[in-house]
């Protein structure tokens, strides 16, 4: 089961509010695909929240876009920053990355983020996000999230 941007920030708005200021702190962050040989691959990329979408941008003919067309599936890490601090914590989201090749879509990316071209875009369909934080100076917290399932939360000492 895989979900839109709009819907898991319909769905909890207070993590997709956290999870967009995690990647909004920086400008790269980093791609997990799978290879041909099914070895992962990662990769610096630029995300953008949009029109209730993630949306991932690539250069023409990256090795990062040849592996989401060949296997859709992606695991994308925010930035942690400098230091030990991760302030707002370490999050991760995955799930499957969709092609875009509609020109009416792509020139409304164009108009907003006014990327390099030519480019291949891809919206992201969610399957799992998840952030851990460190809170009180006591206990790891580990929030996961899945379309169609409320929103688990994980403590430890």
């Amino acid at each position: 089961m895989t979900t839109n941007w709009a819907a898991f920030t319909t769905a909890e708005p207070d993590l997709a509010h956290t999870v967009e200021k995690r990647f909004g702190a920086f400008t790269h962050h980093i791609l997990a695909t799978v290879r041909k040989d099914g070895s992962p691959r990662t990769s610096g990329l630029e995300v953008r929240f949009l029109s209730g979408e993630l949306w991932l941008g690539m250069l023409p003919g990256s090795l990062k876009a040849l592996d989401l067309r060949r296997d859709s599936r992606f695991a994308l890490q925010s930035n942690p920053g400098e230091g030990t601090g991760m302030g707002g914590g370490d999050v991760r989201i995955s799930g499957r990355a969709i092609e875009v090749d509609d020109g009416e879509t792509k020139a409304g990316y164009v108009e907003e983020v006014e990327p390099p071209e030519p480019f291949h875009l891809f919206r992201a369909e969610l399957t799992e996000v998840v952030r851990t934080y460190v809170e009180d100076d006591t206990y790891l917290v580990v929030q996961v999230w899945t379309p169609g399932a409320p929103l688990r939360t994980i403590k430890r000492t």
